[in-house]
């Protein structure tokens, strides 16, 4: 699915890359102004809030994104309707047949559960605070932080988020910063608070383009 980018005329209030918040952010590390620089303002990159998209955020865990949406769609392709009901229909061999692993068989089990019991209500996260949000998220087996910070950046626009244990984040800041270990880098993130989510997204996109890969 194709992220677009976001205009410079776009509110600052309701979305992570606008013009506003990069010179705030780019006030506080210049390394910012060096990535603008040479590739550009990252693309704001969003994803619909729900099931589906946390569906395919559970499959994109310790994988390739080709290799996640490939599995995604041979599961969309399969079930008339992606839902918690479809997906708890499924037997585990027919699940293996969509080349869905035994641990996210599980995981998509215990997602689909938690909806259908009532335990979080998707549709009622943005009304919540990001630290009840995460707890709620994070409550159900397959959805650890890295998940949790995703959904809230992609699907909630939440502004101050640093997903530490995110590669792409982790090798970029080794690059560009000359840090090494997890501590050092929170201690670095704090001086971007409250824009982390965006110097993220610069940290995603210099990655990217270095690399000549989009995130499509």
């Amino acid at each position: 699915m194709k992220k677009p980018e976001i205009g410079l005329n776009a509110s600052s209030s309701r979305v992570i890359v606008n013009p506003v918040d990069i010179k705030l952010l780019e006030n506080k590390d210049q390394t910012f102004s060096f990535i603008r620089e040479k590739y550009g303002i990252p693309p704001n990159w969003t994803r619909p809030q729900g099931f589906i998209t946390l569906s395919q955020m559970i499959l994109e865990q310790q994988v390739s994104l080709a290799s996640a949406r490939a599995h995604f769609l041979k599961l969309n392709e399969y079930i008339k309707e992606f839902t918690p009901s479809a997906i708890l229909c499924l037997t585990d061999e027919e699940m293996r047949n969509c080349q869905i692993s035994r641990q996210k068989v599980k995981y998509l089990r215990a997602l689909s559960l938690s909806i259908k019991n009532g335990d979080i209500e998707l549709e009622k996260l943005p009304l919540l605070d990001e630290a009840e949000i995460r707890t709620q998220l994070t409550a159900i087996n397959g959805i650890g932080n890295w998940t949790a910070d995703v959904y809230l950046m992609f699907c909630l626009q939440s502004k101050d988020i640093f997903p530490v244990g995110d590669i792409a984040v982790v090798n970029t800041i080794k690059e560009l910063f000359q840090t090494q270990t997890k501590e050092e880098m929170l201690l670095l993130a704090e001086k971007w608070k409250p824009y982390r989510s965006l110097a993220v997204y610069f940290l995603w996109h210099y990655y990217l383009k270095k690399r000549n890969r989009s995130y499509d």
